[in-house]
């Protein structure tokens, strides 16, 4: 896996309340950080303003995680994100979770929609937004 592909990186502080009984972070934060890479994604392509202009915006569909190396506090979380695939209304993202060494501690992959509110149906990628979402 090639980190420089990864142009997106989000660094988070590990919390103590990220942690489970045995004192590593907790799966389910890691999913957390998953998704605080998505709307990193969101922000950097312009897909989050769109909805608060129009009501059209993204859904997530799935969502995948596997765990390779624990988490712990005190520490922090580097989520580096990419785009993997594009099609009509659907694309995917590709994520890495790694600690403050830089070894990598989880991998993810989400599978998501584009979606009109409004109508409640999904919708064509726009050819901006695609070219947008390209760079990443």
């Amino acid at each position: 896996m090639e980190l420089k592909q990864f142009k997106l990186s989000l660094e988070l502080r590990v919390d103590w309340s990220d942690l489970d009984m045995y004192k590593h972070v907790n799966n389910l934060t890691f999913m957390r950080f998953l998704q605080s890479g998505r709307v990193n994604f969101w922000e950097a392509t312009g897909i989050y303003d769109t909805y608060e202009d129009s009501n059209k915006g993204t859904m997530l569909v799935s969502t995948h995680c596997d765990f390779k190396k624990s988490l712990f506090y005190p520490g922090k979380a580097i989520v580096k994100t990419k785009l993997g695939f594009i099609k009509n209304s659907s694309f995917s993202l590709d994520h890495i979770i790694l600690d403050e060494q830089g070894d990598i501690c989880a991998t993810g992959k989400d599978v998501v929609v584009c979606f009109d509110f409004n109508e409640n149906k999904t919708f064509r990628i726009p050819d901006e937004l695609r070219k947008k979402m390209k760079q990443f």
